[in-house]
């Protein structure tokens, strides 16, 4: 009768960062802290989009407190910072078209894509996802 909806999940190191990074998807961190009215609000914003992209993003939760390496490793100056973490995109250059493979190795690194910190919109966050190359899920 009632279904358990899907959160955001909480993170407590930066290796569970790291793990979530190596499967290729897009990882939107949230980074927070308890008792923060604007965090609130994003907490929201982000079950929303954890239950709307499913499986094909990481959304994930830190808090700051929980996760301090955290706060050293991206420079987390204010709560709430998000950001995202995925592959590049391949470059549609004249060489890389005529190129076969790409990079050496064949794998993109993962890189901080984007960066905000305060009140962001849901649609903005749902457009940075799609464009790293996250599907919203069918119902």
């Amino acid at each position: 009768m009632f279904k358990k909806k899907p959160k955001a999940r909480k993170i407590m190191s930066m290796q569970e960062i790291d793990e979530l990074t190596s499967t290729g998807k897009p990882v939107l961190v949230d980074f927070y802290q308890v008792g923060c009215a604007p965090c609130q609000v994003m907490d929201g914003i982000m079950n929303e989009l954890s239950r709307e992209y499913g499986s094909s993003a990481h959304i994930v939760k830190a808090d700051i407190a929980r996760v301090p390496d955290a706060m050293d490793k991206f420079k987390i100056r204010s709560t709430p910072t998000m950001v995202l973490l995925a592959t590049a995109p391949p470059k549609k250059s004249k060489k890389s078209r005529n190129r076969q493979g790409g990079t050496p190795g064949g794998k993109r690194p993962v890189t901080q894509r984007w960066r905000a910190s305060g009140l962001v919109q849901k649609d903005q966050l749902a457009r940075l996802l799609e464009s790293n190359g996250a599907r919203k899920a069918t119902a």
